[in-house]
């Protein structure tokens, strides 16, 4: 069962990792918001999935700081948008 979930880990970390290269390249600022949502929320998935795999309690708590952290860019960037004003 470890195994499988461990595969099904690196799926979805390949997954970020494509995630990754919009951040990077994204042509508007919506489109890389968007990009880091999936990192945020790829991430989250990983590190829930290998808790579950390995039985490290200490990898849920981290998931939840990075749920935290996603929550508060997606705040952060629709707050910065509404202060620079229309384009």
């Amino acid at each position: 069962m470890a195994e499988a979930l461990l595969l099904l880990a690196a799926l979805i970390l390949a997954a970020v990792g494509l995630g990754l290269w919009r951040v990077l390249r994204g042509p508007d600022p919506a489109d890389r918001l968007m990009a880091a949502q999936l990192l945020s929320t790829g991430g989250i998935a990983v590190l829930l999935i290998l808790a579950a795999a390995t039985r490290a309690a200490g990898l849920q708590e981290t998931a939840l700081v990075l749920a935290l952290l996603g929550g508060l860019v997606s705040v952060a960037f629709v707050l910065a948008a509404r202060l620079a004003g229309p384009r």
